[in-house]
Order: structure tokens, then C-alpha cells, then sequence
């Protein structure tokens, strides 16, 4: 219930909840060092030189402070208004969750002089907190081994996911280092975060690969009584937003009351500015969001002494008081900006007003397609071989890579739930397109008709026809580019499709082997070279498909189609910032970015197999 799951979000989500309790201590002033470490034996060790955890005893206990943090639930500093004035983690049950899911952890804590002890084995302990060698420092060393009766499908941290998150945390707590050490290799990896410029490093790492329109990164911060605010902004060259919310240092993906007054703000401050200096005649039609959103780059970071988040794993704030101190403190914050930089100001307004030609235009396109029949969701595109049953929640979409592969999907498929799109050859990239070119893609027509949500801000995820849209292509590098595009597509278009969990990719096989009459398929090299490591000496003879449309109908039914047996991969956005800055790399106009991104990766399974 606290971690999300037992596969590999919730393993990771293991370490963040330790990180977060040193996170607070710097963001309380207290700590400017973090350490992970990632040990040779599977667990891991959070170290901060933060002013340690209290090991006297509270008032009506006989355990440790330690003790009462380490196995009850809400039992932080950060609750009773007295510990920290704001704190991440979730709900202040996080390191007490954390022990419970190890089969081991061991805690060092450095205070009042000394060195202080103790271990605990699935939440409990196995000795009192003592007291050890004298040190001068302070701080906390948390090491922990995930209880591989809970972590039953993954129990392997992947430094590249810790990497990502951990800078994320640096560049939202300014000057704070952080060091992510990985001794499962030799010599020991070692990687250091530590930005001084905050969350303006932020979006010129997000920006790396687009060019900014406004030069200057637009910057501001403010303070209330009992909130505080930091915003950085940009526009760039590229045609969607990438704007993030993050509250106490926590992404929130789905946005909030915060986001809510910024987007209020942000269109009337330009609105008024364009107008005032003749950029936008009284005769020109309003802007709205969406044209001053376009190509903006943002980073809305709030903190709050008592956050209201909707939902369990925290990904919208929900607390009113927020959006009007945003709205008011962006009001007046990035008017100035516009007025104490006029050449900047005047980019920016030529870039919205381009934005708002391109909604008009693309309204045009809109009401042509539309009279057409085309993106009505009671007209189906002729291609699509729909399923029988009404029911969106047992309802499946395969979007399948060409007509031969599509009739093939046709035949295997269990007509009952599962429908078939073919696509004729490749969509458009739809990262360096604006809308009205991508409306006229017959390709994603066809998709946006046959899943029936509208797009743009005409979606309506309550529309969906299908609760299962498969991504399903070739097992070779045409068909991850075909998978790529649609993600991309999928990803700055409907991206509630993701968000509702409705989005998934197939894993067909790349080869099929024959072996002491048992049938095998591999979905690439690795597994093949698993399978003839382990039959050592073995003559094995694959049979590599070429595509979808070279099985039968009978080897595609039980490889790909057929529920009881296939592996479909479920499209999540857990860190849409990460998400943004890969897209824009492998699918915007920086082909330095990309080529580089491509060799970093190229040895990476897990990368190519997506």
C-alpha cells in the first residue's frame, strides 16, 4: 500500500523513502551530504551528515527514539508540527515501511558524541540501541537488505533508475550533493549530483537538446507565512510543454492546486504584456493556455508545511490555499521578468502568438477532418477489424506494423475482446510537428478514430473504446523504431491514456528453436544466448522471424495474442521529467543528442528490448 508494489517501482521506491528522511534534514538547513551506495551483496546504505536521529527515549517510552522511528507508523519528526517545517516521504511512515519490507537493516547513528547501533530483521529488533565508539560528526547510516519473501519478481536496484531520481532531488534542494556509489562492479562506479542553480540547472538539463527561445531562463521565487515557491521557466523550439510540479521535493505527476494557479497566471501575465506593447491587437483573437504553454519548459516547485496530497502514493496536491499564493506570486514575479527583460519578453510573445496561428489553423484542419467523418467517434476506420464485445475494461486494441502482419493479427486474434489496427508504414514523428500536420497523418487518424478519446483538448478518456491499446511491432529495429513513434505520439498527445494504465507494448519473439521436441521462443539475443549457455555443447538451430506476418496464425495466437501465456508491458509515466527528456532526445531535431544518447545506451538490454 506505501511503495506502490513488489516488483522493481517498489524496490527502488525502498531507497527514496530513506533518501527523503535525509532530503528533510537538508532542507532543513541540517545536512548538505548524502551518500547511497549500492553493495556488492544486493542491499543498500543511506548515509547524511545531518544531525542524526534522537536516541534518548520520548516521553511515556522505554525504546529509543531510533526504535519508535524505525517500527512505528507516523512516529517522524515531521508529524506534531515540531520536527521539520516541511518534509517529503509517504505520510512520515517511510523508513518504519522500509525496515518492515528488509530482511535486514542496520542503522548507525552519529549524536551526542557517539557512535550508536542497532539491527532489526523484518521490522524487528534484535537488541537494544547501543551506544559505541566516540566520533565528533553527526549524521545517519541507514543499510538495508530487501526481504526477498516480499520482492518476489525483482530484488536488483538498476543504478540508471536511482541515478535519474537522485538528481532529480538535487537539482530541487540547491547545493545539496548527493552520491550514488555502485560496489557491484569493479572498480566501484561513482557518480555525483550537486547543482548549485537549483531548478534553473534543472530545465537547461531537460533543455539540453532543444534550443531556448528566451535565452535567460526566466527565474523566481517567493515566500509566505507558511509556503514558499520556486519557479524556472523557458521556451523553446519544440511544440509541447514539459511543465513539472513537484511539493516538499515530491514529483507530482498529476499535477494540483499549484499547477492550477500557475497556468492561470502564466496566461493572463502574457496576455497582458503582449497587449500593452502592441504585440497582440485588440482585434486578435485571446491567447488561451494551450498557446502559452507551447514549447515551455517549467519547473513549479512548492513547500508547505502540511501538504494535502489525493491518493495514497502522493501525485496531486489537493490544498487550496496553494493556487491562489501561486497565482498571486507568479503574477507579480514574472511580470517583472517581462518588463526588466524586453528582448526576452518580445521571444516569448512572438513564440505564443505562433502558437495561437497554429491552434487557429489547426482548427481548420480540425472541422475538415471532422466533416469528412474522420475523427467522429461513431466513424471507425475501414482497416480496423474491430472486436465483439461493448466493454472497454475487456476490450484489447493491437496496433499492428503493416497490412501483411495485420491480416495475419486478424486471423489469430480472439475476435471476442481483441480488435486489429494495421498501420501502413510509420507514423509521424510527432515531436517535431504541430498539431495541424499531424491531424492530416492518415495514420494517426486512423488511431485516434479507432480508440474514440478525441485528442488534444477535445480528449475524453471516458470515451476510450479500449482499456488495452498494444503497441505490437516487429522484434527487430524497425519495429522499436515503429514502437517508439507511437509511444512518442501516445505520450504528447494522450498521455490520460498512459496515466489510466491503458497503454502497453508486445513482446513477440525474435526466434524460435526446436530442442528435444519442446518448442522455445526468445524475444531477442540474450535469452538465445541464456538458453545455449545452458545446454552447453547442445547443437541449436534458431528460426529467426522476420516479422509478425511470417508466423502463422497459431504461432502468433500463443507467442503474442493469447492472454494465458503472452507478456505485454504496461506504458507508466512515474517520472514524466525523465520521460520528457528521453523523447525529446531520441525524437527532436539534435541529432549530436541523440547519437550520443544511442551509444551511451547501445549496451543496455533493457533499453534496446523497450
Amino acid at each position: 500500500m506505501y511503495i506502490g508494489s513488489t516488483g522493481s517501482r517498489g524496490l527502488h521506491h525502498l531507497v527514496y523513502e530513506v533518501v527523503d528522511n535525509a532530503v528533510d534534514e537538508a532542507m532543513a538547513g541540517f545536512c548538505d551530504k548524502i551518500v547511497v551506495e549500492l553493495l556488492a551483496d544486493g542491499g543498500c546504505r543511506v548515509t547524511d551528515n545531518g544531525r542524526g536521529i534522537p536516541v534518548d527515549s520520548p516521553r511515556g517510552e522505554r525504546r529509543s527514539a531510533v526504535e519508535v522511528v524505525l517500527t512505528t507508523l507516523h512516529a517522524g519528526g515531521k508529524f506534531g508540527g515540531k520536527g521539520y517545517q516541511v518534509s517529503g516521504g509517504l505520510h512520515g511512515v517511510g523508513v518504519s515501511v522500509v525496515n518492515a519490507l528488509s530482511e535486514r537493516l542496520a542503522i548507525e547513528v552519529m549524536r551526542e558524541g557517539q557512535r550508536w547501533h542497532q539491527e532489526y530483521s523484518r521490522g524487528t529488533p534484535q537488541g537494544p540501541l547501543t551506544a559505541g565508539k566516540p566520533v565528533k560528526r553527526t549524521g545517519t547510516m541507514v543499510s538495508f537488505w530487501p526481504d526477498p519473501a516480499v520482492f518476489t519478481e525483482e530484488r536488483e536496484f538498476k543504478l540508471d533508475t536511482l541515478a535519474q531520481r537522485l538528481r532529480e532531488m538535487a537539482f530541487l534542494t540547491r547545493g545539496l550533493e548527493i552520491r550514488l556509489i555502485d560496489h557491484r562492479v569493479e572498480p566501484a562506479s561513482e557518480e555525483t549530483f550537486r547543482y548549485t542553480g537549483g531548478i534553473v540547472d534543472f530545465v537547461k538539463h531537460l533543455n539540453s537538446s532543444r534550443e531556448g527561445v528566451n535565452k535567460r531562463i526566466a527565474y523566481f521565487e517567493a515566500a509566505g507565512d507558511h509556503h514558499e515557491l520556486e519557479v524556472a521557466l523557458q521556451w523553446t523550439n519544440a511544440y509541447n510543454e514539459s511543465v513539472f510540479t513537484f511539493a516538499n521535493n515530491i514529483n507530482t505527476h498529476e499535477g494540483g492546486m499549484h499547477e492550477e494557479g500557475f497556468r492561470r497566471s502564466l496566461t493572463r501575465v502574457i496576455t497582458s504584456y503582449a497587449r500593452s506593447k502592441g504585440l497582440l491587437k485588440d482585434k486578435d483573437e485571446a491567447l488561451i493556455g494551450e498557446d502559452c504553454r507551447e514549447g515551455l519548459t517549467a519547473i513549479i516547485s512548492v513547500k508547505l508545511e502540511e501538504p494535502q496530497f489525493e491518493g495514497q502514493t502522493k501525485t496531486k496536491l489537493g490544498n487550496t490555499e496553494i493556487r491562489s499564493f501561486v497565482e498571486t506570486s507568479t503574477n507579480g514575479r514574472f511580470g517583472e521578468y517581462l518588463e526588466e527583460h524586453p528582448a526576452e519578453a518580445r521571444a516569448i510573445c512572438n513564440k505564443v502568438i505562433g502558437a495561437q496561428r497554429a491552434r487557429l489553423e489547426a482548427r481548420k484542419v480540425r472541422d475538415l477532418v471532422r466533416r469528412k467523418s474522420l475523427l467522429e467517434s461513431s466513424s471507425l476506420p475501414g482497416r480496423l477489424a474491430d472486436c465483439q464485445t461493448r466493454d472497454p475494461g475487456e476490450a484489447e486494441l493491437l496496433i499492428v506494423e503493416g497490412i501483411s502482419a495485420g491480416g495475419t493479427a486478424k486471423s489469430a486474434r480472439e475476435r471476442r475482446f481483441q480488435a486489429v489496427l494495421p498501420l501502413r508504414g510509420k507514423i509521424l514523428n510527432v515531436e517535431r510537428a504541430r498539431l495541424a500536420k499531424i491531424l492530416e497523418n492518415k495514420e494517426v487518424q486512423a488511431i485516434v478514430m479507432a480508440v474514440g478519446t478525441g485528442i488534444g483538448d477535445e480528449f475524453d478518456l471516458t470515451k476510450c473504446r479500449y482499456h488495452k491499446i498494444v503497441s505490437m511491432a516487429d522484434a527487430d529495429v524497425d519495429g522499436s523504431h515503429i514502437k517508439t513513434l507511437l509511444l512518442t505520439f501516445f505520450y504528447r498527445y494522450m498521455p490520460e491514456l498512459i496515466d489510466a494504465g491503458y497503454v502497453y507494448v508486445a513482446q513477440p519473439p525474435l526466434y524460435r528453436v526446436t530442442y528435444k521436441g519442446d518448442v522455445h521462443h526468445f524475444k531477442n539475443d540474450a535469452e538465445l544466448d541464456v538458453f545455449r549457455a545452458a545446454n552447453n555443447g547442445a547443437r541449436i538451430e534458431p528460426q529467426r522471424f522476420k516479422g509478425l506476418g511470417e508466423m502463422n496464425d497459431q504461432q502468433l495466437w500463443e507467442t503474442t495474442l493469447d492472454p494465458e501465456h503472452r507478456t505485454l508491458l504496461r506504458v507508466t509515466m512515474d517520472d514524466a521529467a525523465v520521460a520528457d527528456e528521453i523523447f525529446s532526445t531520441l525524437m527532436g531535431e539534435d541529432v549530436e543528442a541523440r547519437k550520443s544518447f544511442i551509444q551511451h545506451n547501445a549496451k543496455d538490454i533493457r533499453f534496446l528490448d523497450i
